[in-house]
């Protein structure tokens, strides 16, 4: 990745924004600066004017931050990103209704935009390093907006708790880092209540702390005690919960191609498999056609070993919140245990993989998957494990 290593040598030598920002519009993140020129936001709290102008006010303000410096290179390099793609996500999200630039949810779409373009654009993906780096920056922009919102939340330690947990997966993540951008995201804008969002970033910053959590996860006594917390379950974060669970079932989750079946065959040989392409292939069912059949089966199949408390594992891709959280729920319905394994390799590894199978998935078909890919957080199952194959 020589752009990254041209990225870190200008900010090991503390080179001057100048020089710096036009690095990065002469480089691979030019494009969406230039989109980000055409895209206008709401005067009242964007007086600045255009994305692109509020982008590098906001990616100044951060380069100039004293606490900035405190941190690698590396992380130096991940929040500067984190702030040039903070609001990449107006670019398709912006529209003008009764006569006001409205972008809604453009934090979430941002961080799909962003893992897309990191993933494809800038060779990050299949490594264990490559995936810190770039869900880190992916984490970054999906909740940049929360610190100066944090304490209007009806439980802000509990949500502060669960987006701390991406740390234990996203390795680089932190609150503190949240914070920070958040602050410059505040500086970088032209609007009379820049004072009082600054001051709640900074009161977030402070309830992060007391939740013991501004620097990396909570300490949780257990897995079992941390699912129940992060679930919302009505549960004291610091004791250990009696856990009464009877077994595991592994949910699987990742692009085609990237070796599900391979891996399920060397770790975890004796477990019974409920495979979707599986029984696709049994009742006829084309990958492009409708699912619903497929899905009922494979539910089906999976309540038989839930009421005989047989662990199994559950292949598909799985690659939403939604979709996993459907099958979460009936498995722990059944009092199982749920451990998600996310696998993931190198871009044209995966191809040649997915090229090579009987039934390859359409290229275009995968970019659409990749697109919408939300890596599992830590939060939604006991145990959550991301590796590159």
């Amino acid at each position: 990745m020589e752009w990254m290593e041209k990225m870190g040598i200008l900010i090991s030598q503390e080179a001057d924004f100048e020089t710096v920002w036009g690095w990065l519009q002469q480089s691979v993140f030019g494009g969406l600066l230039t989109e980000m020129q055409d895209i206008m936001q709401n005067p009242e709290f964007h007086g600045e004017g255009n994305v692109y102008t509020h982008t590098g006010m906001v990616c100044e303000a951060l380069y100039g931050n004293e606490e900035f410096r405190l941190f690698s290179v590396r992380e130096q390099t991940e929040l500067l990103l984190a702030a040039l793609l903070h609001d990449v996500g107006k670019i398709r999200t912006t529209t003008l209704e009764d006569g006001r630039w409205v972008s809604p949810y453009h934090s979430a779409a941002g961080s799909r935009m962003a893992r897309t373009f990191l993933w494809q654009s800038c060779g990050l993906s299949g490594s264990a390093e490559a995936v810190r780096i770039r869900e880190t920056i992916c984490g970054l922009v999906r909740y940049h907006m929360l610190p100066a919102h944090m304490i209007d939340q009806e439980d802000a330690v509990l949500r502060i708790r669960q987006i701390a947990a991406l740390g234990e997966t996203a390795g680089d993540f932190t609150w503190q880092k949240l914070c920070v951008l958040a602050d410059a995201d505040m500086k970088g804008r032209i609007a009379a209540d820049v004072p009082e969002c600054r001051e709640k970033v900074a009161l977030c910053r402070i309830l992060a702390e007391e939740a013991g959590c501004l620097h990396g996860s909570f300490p949780y006594s257990d897995s079992h005690t941390k699912h129940a917390y992060l679930s919302g379950r009505n549960v004291m974060p610091d004791q250990s919960l009696y856990d009464d669970t009877w077994g595991e079932v592994i949910l699987m989750s990742g692009l085609p191609g990237t070796g599900k079946d391979t891996w399920i065959s060397q770790q975890v040989p004796e477990l019974q498999m409920i495979s979707l392409d599986g029984i696709r292939k049994e009742l006829h069912v084309s990958p492009a056609g409708d699912q619903g059949s497929v899905i009922r089966e494979a539910r089906e199949r999976a309540k038989v070993l839930l009421r005989r408390k047989e662990p199994f594992v559950w292949n598909a891709t799985n690659l939403s919140r939604d979709i996993r959280q459907k099958q979460i729920r009936l498995f722990e319905q059944y009092g199982a245990s749920v451990r998600i394994v996310y696998l993931e390799t190198e871009e044209a590894t995966r191809r040649m993989r997915n090229a090579a199978r009987a039934d390859a998935v359409p290229e275009a078909a995968v970019e659409k998957m990749l697109r919408k890919t939300e890596l599992p957080l830590p939060e939604e199952a006991h145990t959550v494990e991301w590796l590159s194959v």
